[in-house]
């Protein structure tokens, strides 16, 4: 199997965000975070090398590595990225990091290694909301990471915050034109999401702290925009601005859905079902469909069973060894009903290649009901045979998500 995209996922943090409730693991005092890491990343690498020799790494085109905080791992984190490329030439690769580990050795041996772009984990430049979610950098160590990233040769992205408890919009104002000042390449905007069981949502239960509503956050992202476009940044998917030149290859790759590669405790897989799916899935994911199954489709979640009619399949790891998977399998209708979903994230849109694969999957009175219901209710807009999302449908985007997932269900 080939993948055209590869993602590494490194759990470690050195302490968990208050609204985080991805996997990862705060190692705080009293962790063994050395044998830890060390382990995780034998295992990592044990599954890199498995895969460049089976050829699956041959055709990679974008290499992300997340977490987690990966900065932390120093040294391991520049033997992984070595590792990596000694099978495949990717045009973009990027890491994740934090700024309070990012030093200037790791971007020198990171750049060194082969990495070519940045991600860093800013949130706010204002002290107050950095305490209140949890980060444990300042807003100096912020300023003081981009302009290292940039200063070794990364094209440099900044991850932002809104919507944070406290948050005003003069606040939100000062951190965009602070983040300008900055001058990143890349700029990703992100409301927050009060996920149950983290700290923040507890917090926000208990009446402890307040959270800005959808209004607020609806209102900061138009901020945002206003900003970033009045100093040439382009906004080429919901959350994402970039200089020309700078576009995240990798995310783009997710969203038009070419197959991709995730290694690492919880990283996702994507790819077309093709050929005998029992031996892919034997050979690569280490498991079988169950034979015991119908096949039977349990609707939006895609299948857990693949039969003749199986399009697409998803993998997630569930361990860090990669000997245990789940994996969900999708109609062509649900792998179709996915693609025109995530092409209404971009700017780009539901373009006329696109259309005339849907046409065959999906009824054409069906998809074209679908599109209608986009631009009557102002979602979405026709431009020269493409379906775009209007400005309604940036700020409604589950709305207009919902309208082309419906079309995974026969109707």
């Amino acid at each position: 199997m080939r993948f055209e995209a590869l993602y590494l996922h490194i759990p470690f943090c050195k302490s968990k965000c208050a609204y985080c409730d991805f996997d990862s693991r705060a190692m705080g005092e009293g962790c063994a975070l050395d044998e830890a890491v060390a382990t995780y990343c034998d295992a990592l690498a044990a599954q890199i090398d498995a895969h460049g020799r089976a050829g699956d790494l041959a055709e990679v085109q974008t290499v992300y590595i997340g977490g987690g905080t990966p900065s932390l791992l120093g040294v391991r984190l520049v033997e992984l990225v070595r590792r990596v490329l000694g099978y495949c030439d990717p045009v973009e690769f990027t890491c994740e990091a934090n700024p309070e580990s990012f030093t200037a050795e790791l971007a020198r041996s990171l750049r060194a290694a082969g990495v070519t772009r940045v991600s860093l984990g800013v949130q706010s430049l204002q002290a107050d909301e950095l305490r209140v979610i949890g980060r444990i950098h300042s807003v100096e160590q912020a300023l003081e990471a981009v302009a290292l990233a940039k200063g070794a040769g990364f094209s440099t992205s900044c991850d932002l915050m809104c919507g944070l408890p406290g948050q005003t919009f003069d606040a939100w104002r000062d951190t965009l034109k602070r983040v300008l000042l900055a001058d990143p390449d890349h700029v990703s905007v992100y409301p927050l999401q009060l996920e149950e069981g983290t700290p923040l949502e507890r917090l926000e239960a208990a009446g402890k702290i307040e959270v800005p509503d959808e209004d607020f956050q609806a209102q900061c992202m138009d901020i945002a925009a206003e900003l970033l476009h009045a100093h040439s940044y382009e906004r080429y998917e919901v959350a994402s601005y970039a200089k020309p030149g700078h576009r995240c290859q990798h995310n783009i790759a997710y969203w038009t859905g070419v197959p991709y590669l995730g290694i690492g405790r919880s990283a996702a897989s994507m790819c077309a079902a093709t050929g005998d799916v029992s031996l892919l899935l034997e050979n690569t994911f280490d498991g079988t469909p169950d034979s015991e199954s119908d096949g039977t489709s349990d609707g939006a979640a895609g299948r857990s069973s693949a039969n003749s009619s199986t399009a697409r399949i998803r993998f997630t790891q569930l361990d860090d060894a990669g000997e245990e998977f789940d994996h969900e399998f999708l109609t062509p209708r649900e792998a179709m009903a996915e693609d025109l979903m995530l092409a209404c994230r971009m700017t780009d849109g539901i373009g006329p290649e696109l259309l005339a694969r849907a046409i065959r999957v999906v009824p054409a009175n069906e998809l074209s009901a679908a599109c209608d219901r986009a631009v009557e209710r102002k979602l979405a807009a026709w431009d020269n045979g493409t379906l775009k999302p209007t400005h309604l449908g940036w700020l409604g985007g589950n709305k207009l998500f919902g309208i082309f997932w419906d079309l995974a269900a026969d109707a």
